[in-house]
């Protein structure tokens, strides 16, 4: 019985081991709450505006001076659940050529593998998984947010029940940095209760649908192959 247990216990940290090296070699460490002030495309629409005459090189895809039409025959990355001939498929076409080691389907299971570990690691308070997770700045406002709660003396009863879709919104290399953002459909059961345990917020039975909007960046000279969740919010 004894070495019957042993054995279940390793092969669940063989699991448990392989999806969270899984999910940073896609999304790297870095994610966290919106900052409203950073409109993460704003520098590149400003720059067209400034000048629209100036094209953005795409690292790996071309030389500098071939012409335009040649990029423009690359293949589509053929990524599940992108339409074919549409602009978010153009997007990532691009990107695709900018950065090499970019593989559409992989980054979008491991984003919805974070959403997940993110919200419901907040929702409990569980600061050890989300700081590996987590900029030290965003770690600091998440963290921040929990110890709040904390001393309020209310805790969080979260379900996550499941994620309904997850799909690209938008797609954008800019400069050295590569943007993407994903829309995220879940349903959750959530409430809030105080020191006696009662509901302040929300309802613990009730499975309503959550949409959330994140993007990731990376900077597509670097080695390193994460991805950073530069900005969060709702839809």
């Amino acid at each position: 019985m004894s070495s019957d247990f042993s054995i279940i216990n390793l092969i669940l940290l063989v699991v448990a081991v392989v999806v969270f090296l899984k999910l940073r070699s896609v999304l790297g460490r870095r994610t966290g709450e919106e900052r409203p002030p950073f409109d993460p495309y704003a520098a590149h629409e400003q720059s067209q505006d400034n000048d629209k005459d100036n094209v953005i090189n795409l690292p790996g895809s071309r030389a500098p001076d071939t012409p335009r039409d040649a990029a423009a025959e690359a293949p589509s990355p053929h990524i599940r659940g992108v339409e074919p001939g549409s602009e978010i498929e153009q997007q990532l076409t691009e990107l695709t050529l900018a950065d090499r080691r970019f593989d559409g389907d992989e980054f979008l299971g491991g984003a919805k593998l974070a959403y997940e570990m993110i919200v419901t690691a907040f929702a409990a308070g569980d600061r050890a998984t989300l700081q590996p997770l987590l900029a030290p700045e965003v770690f600091e406002s998440f963290e921040g947010a929990i110890d709040a709660r904390e001393k309020r003396g209310e805790t969080i009863e979260m379900s996550f029940i499941g994620l309904k879709s997850g799909e690209f919104v938008k797609a954008l290399v800019n400069g050295n940095q590569s943007l993407i953002t994903v829309k995220f459909v879940s349903e959750q059961s959530s409430s809030t209760k105080n020191q006696e345990g009662v509901v302040i917020e929300g309802d613990p039975v009730t499975v309503r649908e959550v949409v959330d909007v994140w993007t990731f960046e990376r900077d597509i000279t670097s080695r390193d192959p994460n991805w950073h969740l530069v900005a969060t919010g709702g839809a």
